[in-house]
């Protein structure tokens, strides 16, 4: 991991209300000092929760926001600024998930932008990439991938302020999940692809797999070369089942 300190976001997506309060408490009271010495935890909850979860998490467990707009303020009915997640309390934004990719119809360049508007506000962006089962199925997956890395990262990236997220979309929400080679192997091509961009600084940029991460199959997983942590989806919705994934790392 060449002293990449792990990371593991729960992306909760279109769920919860104030009462889910309760699971992000449970997430911090589960934080404990032998997790906490091994890798940072973060939560991504509904943009109406941002506020209220940096309250209770007090910084202990980072909050995220899950989708920002490009622009800092203006006349975009029902958008988002990164501005305002960093305001709400946010220290992250996830950007271009398939989801959004997908079902907003969202572009390399709109990515970039977002991810630029998350630099500007002082946020951290997790950037999302990953291909199709067509595309898998297909022998193109290394190439989509490297495709998107090239035009959803900006310029400006580094170590600090960029997170890259590997979500293969065909095991999302599917219980399909690549197998530990299979996840290591797109992230040695991702880790390639930023070294020959980045430089140096490549080897500080932390790479999540993102895709049916359950506590029963976090550990081979998360231990493949070039893992550094997880984006979890249903599985962070429970604070147990987020904590089990997390605590791979205080049991290695």
């Amino acid at each position: 991991m060449a002293g990449r300190r792990p990371l593991v976001a729960g992306n909760w997506k279109m769920n919860g209300l104030r009462a889910a309060a309760t699971e992000l408490d449970a997430v911090c009271q589960g934080y404990d000092k032998a997790l906490q010495a091994k890798a940072d935890l973060m939560v991504c909850p509904p943009a109406t929760l941002t506020t209220a979860f940096a309250d209770r998490a007090l910084g202990r467990v980072l909050i995220g926001g899950q989708d920002c707009a490009p622009e800092p303020a203006g006349a975009f009915t029902g958008d988002i600024s990164a501005e305002m997640l960093k305001d709400a309390g946010a220290s992250a934004v996830v950007v271009g998930h398939s989801e959004r990719r997908a079902g907003h119809g969202e572009t390399d360049a709109l990515v970039r932008a977002k991810a630029q508007a998350a630099f500007r506000a002082g946020l951290m962006a997790i950037i999302c990439v990953g291909e199709t089962k067509a595309e898998r199925d297909a022998g193109k997956t290394l190439e989509v991938v490297s495709r998107q890395l090239q035009g959803s990262v900006p310029d400006v990236a580094t170590a600090a302020n960029t997170v890259i997220a590997y979500e293969p979309v065909w095991a999302i929400g599917t219980g399909v999940t690549p197998s530990p080679a299979q996840a290591a192997e797109v992230h040695a091509d991702i880790r390639g692809a930023l070294s020959r961009r980045f430089g140096l600084e490549a080897a500080g940029m932390r790479i999540l797999y993102g895709g049916s991460v359950k506590p029963d199959n976090a550990a081979a997983l998360l231990q493949a070369k070039d893992v550094d942590g997880a984006l979890v989806g249903g599985a962070s919705l429970k604070a147990k089942d987020f904590l089990a994934i997390a605590k791979v790392y205080s049991s290695t």
